[in-house]
């Protein structure tokens, strides 16, 4: 059992790692909030597929509405804005980096909210962690020679999932994963139409768009989040969160070869700052 899902986890984190290129490739001719209304649009019926296939109950108490809200707010509609966007106006290879802060935010929103330990291992992850993010966003130098809006946007985006992450810790007790999730993503779909709505008039999308699209919804939404959810079931879940490292490496290793992008040495040490902050968030 463990060799199977040894394989599969790895292939999730290539499947969302290969995301970054995809998107940053689609964002050259297709508006990026635009992109992530199609990408779910698509991926909502193909979970509410999965969800009566597996016969999950999809009824949510009325007094957890606002909660679904929320996760939808931040687990779809100004996640997919901040992210795709962040990524118009920034690298594959940075914004797969600066994603991984939302490691640091989870570990500090759930000191707060949930009143989790912040050891000391943790705090000096997340000082490692965000210094390793500096880095990345600075290239190295005290003088800003870049726009960082775009690495920006990749960071609200990461708040955004670790306020997801934090704010669904009791929802996802009362209810299967696939349920809410299905819920989020139609509620959370709708909630895009406002934000894509300007930029619907008179779009057209390329077969090569549609191509990523349908990559988006089915491999990294619907693939990606059913094979998670399994591997977590089965498996020790920080032997399964060991296996998100690897999508940072996977997305610079396909942006170099794909969009040649440079890896540069500060890079390289930004990356290693974020990496080791991560193991000892988990770990501390």
């Amino acid at each position: 059992m463990y060799n199977r899902y040894a394989v599969i986890v790895p292939l999730v984190a290539l499947v969302w790692g290969g995301s970054f290129i995809a998107v940053k490739v689609a964002v050259g001719g297709l508006s990026p909030i635009l992109l992530a209304l199609l990408r779910f649009a698509l991926a909502s019926p193909a979970m509410l597929g999965i969800a009566l296939l597996k016969r999950k109950s999809l009824v949510i108490h009325v007094k957890d509405v606002p909660a679904v809200v929320l996760l939808a707010l931040t687990g779809v509609t100004l996640l997919y804005v901040f992210q795709f966007t962040g990524i118009k106006y920034t690298t594959a290879t940075s914004a797969a980096l600066l994603i991984n802060t939302n490691v640091l935010f989870i570990a500090i929103l759930s000191a707060i909210l949930l009143k989790e330990v912040l050891s000391r291992k943790k705090i000096f992850g997340v000082i490692c962690g965000f210094l390793g993010a500096a880095l990345i966003v600075t290239n190295g130098s005290l003088l800003v020679t870049r726009p960082f809006g775009g690495d920006m946007l990749i960071i609200l985006s990461a708040l955004c999932w670790a306020v997801y992450s934090v704010a669904g810790k009791k929802v996802m007790e009362r209810y299967d994963p696939i349920t809410i999730n299905t819920h989020v993503f139609f509620l959370g779909t709708l909630l895009l139409v406002p934000f894509a709505f300007r930029d619907m008039a008179g779009a057209t999308v390329s077969g090569e768009a549609w191509a990523i699209i349908v990559y988006l919804a089915l491999a990294c939404s619907v693939f990606g989040y059913v094979a998670w959810y399994d591997a977590l079931a089965r498996m020790d879940a920080t032997k399964v969160a060991i296996f998100l490292n690897l999508i940072p490496l996977f997305a610079i290793l396909i942006a170099h070869v794909v969009l040649h992008e440079r890896i540069t040495t500060v890079t390289v040490i930004g990356a290693a700052l974020i990496l080791y902050a991560i193991h000892l968030t988990e770990k501390g």
